[in-house]
């Protein structure tokens, strides 16, 4: 199983400067991937900026949104034009992931209906990827640049409800787990394999997760002040991210290690705190070598 890590772009007070030296240090500390996470009325930043950023320093390390909330980029050939960008700036390292949102402010702050997004994402998809076969081909007019990786970035979807699942096996080239643990990433993942069949497809999907963490003297109170804040409007479903939450080496370990027995192949290691030595602590303690 590959391990990445999340840039530090959800966490109050980052600066320019956090963002870029997490990424040179988290390639140079053998981690697979640079991930970001999507909110509108949040601090967060802007993710596919934040990779653009991000691929200008580094040189290997992959570059995923997980997931960026499509529904909210109406402008689908818009989104196509900014993923094969970032796609053609990092040499095509780009994953796109993309989800549908489920906070109902974002979507009254960007004056767009929340009713119907699963559909709307759907067809996204198909956009988004006609408009890169098109650069690809040369076709003119098209939306360019044309992305370096054939078909254009890969897109894995995500989501954990039937109809999200069903999407991404229909749709997608893998599936992305929210940071809701390995037990329900198990039961999405086997739901997702059994779906891949059923819609003919070949191969096998990705399956990627997400999982929060901080190391340390402040591990606790980092994790704890910042889940509670990012999922301030989640209710009691805070209470069960916290208790997956790793804030010690140990639990660490423990919780890479059960996402690794449940056939995930990426695990994205999203961070509490924005201090930059999480970055070196992380690695050493799952062993990784630059």
């Amino acid at each position: 199983m590959k391990i990445g890590i999340g840039l530090p772009t959800s966490l109050e007070g980052t600066a320019g400067e956090d963002v870029v030296g997490w990424a040179v240090q988290a390639e140079a500390a053998g981690f697979s991937t640079l991930g970001t996470i999507d909110r509108l009325l949040h601090t967060s930043w802007e993710p596919l900026t934040t990779l653009a950023a991000a691929a200008a320093v580094t040189e290997r390390i992959g570059l995923a949104t997980s997931i960026l909330i499509s529904p909210l980029r109406s402008n689908t050939a818009l989104l196509a034009k900014q993923a094969a960008t970032v796609d053609r700036l990092s040499g095509g390292r780009l994953t796109l992931g993309l989800a549908v949102g489920s906070r109902p402010d974002d979507f009254e702050a960007g004056r767009i209906e929340k009713t119907g997004r699963g559909a709307r994402t759907g067809t996204q998809v198909a956009e988004l990827r006609r408009h890169w076969a098109d650069a690809q081909a040369g076709r003119e007019p098209a939306v360019g640049p044309a992305p370096v990786r054939q078909n254009g970035p890969e897109l894995i979807l995500g989501g954990h409800s039937p109809a999200a699942l069903r999407r991404a096996a229909r749709l997608g080239d893998g599936w992305i787990g929210g940071g809701t643990g390995p037990m329900m990433f198990a039961q999405g993942a086997q739901s997702l394999r059994e779906l891949w069949t059923e819609e003919g497809r070949e191969g096998a999907p990705r399956l990627v997760a997400l999982a929060y963490f901080a190391l340390g003297g402040d591990a606790t109170k980092h994790t704890e002040g910042y889940l509670r804040s990012y999922y301030r409007d989640a209710g009691p479903f805070v209470e069960h991210i916290l208790r997956g939450a790793a804030d010690s080496a140990g639990k660490l370990r423990g919780i890479v290690g059960k996402y690794a027995e449940a056939g995930c192949d990426e695990l994205l290691l999203m961070p509490c705190s924005r201090d930059l030595d999480q970055v070196t602590a992380a690695a050493e303690v799952l062993g990784l070598r630059g």
